[in-house]
């Protein structure tokens, strides 16, 4: 069971989601300024996504936990960062992990009827170190 402490965001909406992850993967940073991280290397990476809306799905879901697994965990677990095209261009830093992670849930949360909306992504990469990724501007419809 991963028992974390996450920071918050306030918000107005009604619901807040939680989803909770854990995904081995590997990357690599090109950059001399890396240091040894300039080396392939693994991490157990430990994420967090907040979704917050004020209306549920038929289902009383605000969004399906097995989506998010889906469309994160499935794609990025047992992986090398570097090689999936949405690091192509962005070295897979915590950050653009963090970021990345956003995008991709938020992108799939803009084809829902009940408009709910990503506020926060926590990633861990260390049992020392983690981001937080939250969009400057939150566009609800």
């Amino acid at each position: 069971m991963i028992q974390q402490i996450y920071p918050t965001t306030p918000h107005l909406y009604a619901f807040e989601l939680n989803k909770d992850m854990q995904l081995a993967t590997a990357h690599s940073i090109d950059h001399e300024d890396a240091g040894k991280c300039q080396r392939v290397h693994g991490h157990t990476y430990t994420i967090n996504i907040t979704i917050a809306g004020d209306h549920l799905t038929d289902t009383g879901f605000l969004v399906d936990f097995k989506q998010l697994k889906q469309l994160i965990h499935d794609r990025f677990d047992h992986q090398l960062l570097n090689e999936d095209p949405l690091f192509h261009d962005v070295p897979p830093s915590t950050e653009n992990v963090a970021k990345t992670v956003y995008e991709l849930i938020e992108a799939s949360l803009k084809t829902m009827t009940n408009a709910p909306t990503c506020i926060q992504v926590f990633v861990r990469e260390t049992p020392t170190s983690y981001v937080v990724y939250r969009p400057k501007e939150v566009h609800h419809e």
